[in-house]
């Protein structure tokens, strides 16, 4: 059996090169910043990159914003809590809703010259939803802003053992500085940066950990000793009926995190749209995710690895002040060298920058062209919008420290993060898909069907499984239910109002509802008809990519 880690005070011992390293880094942000700023001079430049961008780059941006330090954090959290089963978050929680983002979704997004997600409801629906929309993603994204710094204070912590205040206020007066200079063009560039620092971090942690408890062969043996032969599986111990780790079974796996959770996600959630939205032609728009589809795949081997190794050697995680999220800073400050700790603790701040500046960048997006210009100050010149958008910018900042502290009474980011998508995503999701494929649906129908949804999940998770009717052995399982409950509960109401309420004329809905006109009104160039540039076969060499990954860990 490998030695165990001492669980001791979660403080890391870093030296000048270290230091050196992190100033380098930080340097580099802010150079980003300024060398974009030159490119910001209107509106459309400032949230959407001026809608000039490659699809490698906006690919690599996709993936990189999701790659947030709550995803490092909480999918290593995850790991050590419920074992290979955190597998789901990718392979069928994230790759089938990336391909139908992809294949089916953008062509409506890019082809309709929408500015945002809300935005393309204002056109479907009219103001009632659009409205109710861009308040609630305006809401999910500064809550999720707080937890991506309240992830960044858990390492400023264990870095120079700062107090969480001073840990929160510094972290924001970084992201805040390059954002205000270069708007989403700075956030992108910097995204592909992080994106190549996350991993010099991480696979290092990943190769030194598993040394250290005999390769993967030492980790499944001690981790089935002390869990059991399914906490190193992918399916096992998931049929109805059946207890494990994660308090989910097959069922709920599929329709609650593979489908409508992770539909919801990855096809509504501004965050990520805005990078495709940002390419330069809506064959790159579509490719967007497609290509940040195959990383993601990967992503597992260094996220929830490190994850498995802290539940197999560190004594107490997930009891008293030693919390899941800490898994993977203790690894670093036990196993990493210095040095290699410097890369270390500058991928975990990339991290964080990297998902703060999505959902930061997209609250000013959202706020500004779905909140401020239509309802408040309409027809006023480019420029103010300009001026109001880095405001805004800097409210979102302000306001992520205050929601910050939310996310701190969680010991798992990650089910905290879930439930705010199962309330806030799910429902809009409903809404969108209904909304694309079905001309009846009317906007009524879209208002009451998003509200229902919303305060469904919201009841069922308070009332229901906080309250002790719903006995679910886990938050993550009862996120799970939370979702189908908000899908069933906003498809149901959606569809008795349009019974009872009138449609919009069909003309209306050109370009809108899918079969009601052509999306993809652009010249498509050679290099886009070359066979593997093609969005079906790059979404479908993932989907089958996907498959294969769960080959070795079935049961």
């Amino acid at each position: 059996m490998s030695p165990r880690l001492l669980a001791a005070p979660l403080q890391l011992h870093i030296n000048t090169l270290d230091y050196a390293i992190l100033a380098l880094y930080f340097l580099v942000v802010l150079g980003i910043g300024f060398a974009a700023r030159r490119s910001v001079r209107t509106s459309l430049d400032f949230f959407l990159s001026g809608r000039a961008l490659p699809a490698w780059v906006t690919g690599l941006a996709f993936v990189a914003a999701n790659l947030g330090a709550t995803e490092i954090l909480g999918m290593a959290a995850n790991g050590a809590q419920y074992g290979l089963y955190t597998v789901h978050w990718y392979w069928v929680g994230a790759i089938p809703a990336m391909v139908f983002l992809g294949i089916v979704m953008m062509p409506f997004y890019y082809g309709s010259k929408v500015r945002s997600v809300p935005e393309f409801l204002l056109r479907r629906f009219g103001p009632s939803s659009h409205l109710l929309s861009a308040c609630i993603f305006s809401l999910s994204s500064v809550l999720i802003a707080g937890v991506n710094l309240y992830a960044l204070a858990i390492v400023m912590k264990a870095l120079l053992g700062w107090s969480l205040w001073l840990s929160i206020v510094v972290a924001a007066a970084f992201v805040l500085a390059y954002i205000l200079l270069g708007g989403l063009s700075s956030a992108i560039y910097n995204e592909v940066l992080q994106f190549f620092v996350i991993l010099a971090a991480l696979i290092p942690l990943t190769v030194v950990a598993l040394k250290r408890v005999g390769g993967w062969n030492g980790l499944h043996h001690q981790l089935t000793a002390a869990h059991g032969h399914d906490f190193m599986t992918a399916w096992g111990g998931t049929s109805i009926g059946t207890a494990n780790p994660l308090g989910a079974n097959w069922l709920t796996i599929v329709l609650g995190l593979g489908f409508v959770m992770s539909f919801g996600y990855w096809t509504t959630n501004f965050a990520e749209v805005q990078r495709a939205l940002s390419a330069r032609s809506q064959s790159a728009a579509r490719r967007t995710p497609l290509i940040a589809a195959f990383p993601k795949i990967l992503i597992p081997a260094v996220v929830i690895v490190p994850g498995l190794v802290a539940a197999a050697v560190v004594p107490g995680l997930g009891k008293g002040d030693l919390q899941y999220n800490d898994a993977i800073p203790l690894l670093m400050g036990q196993l990493l060298p210095n040095g290699v700790l410097g890369v270390a603790v500058t991928g975990l701040l990339a991290a964080f920058m990297a998902g703060m500046a999505a959902n930061v960048s997209s609250f000013n997006t959202v706020f500004t062209t779905d909140i401020w210009e239509p309802y408040l100050k309409p027809n006023m010149p480019d420029a103010h919008y300009l001026r109001v958008g880095r405001l805004v910018t800097l409210v979102g900042v302000l306001i992520g420290i205050g929601t910050a502290f939310i996310a701190s009474t969680f010991s798992n980011l990650m089910a905290y993060l879930q439930t705010l998508f199962s309330f806030f995503n799910v429902p809009l999701f409903v809404t969108f898909i209904l909304g694309m494929f079905w001309k009846r649906m009317t906007p009524a129908a879209g208002f009451w069907g998003l509200l229902a949804g919303t305060v469904a999940a919201m009841v069922n998770y308070f009332w229901l499984y906080k309250g002790g009717t719903l006995h679910i052995p886990s938050d993550q399982g009862a996120n799970f239910v939370s979702s189908i409950v908000a899908f069933a509960v906003g498809a149901l109401v959606s569809v008795l109002v349009t019974l009872f309420t009138r449609a919009r004329p069909a003309a209306e809905l050109r370009g809108l509802v899918y079969g009601t006109a052509e999306q993809d009104s652009e010249p498509v160039t050679a290099a886009d008809r070359v066979w593997y540039r093609r969005p079906a076969v790059l979404g479908w060499s993932a989907m089958v990519l996907a498959a294969v990954c769960y080959v070795p860990f079935w049961v």
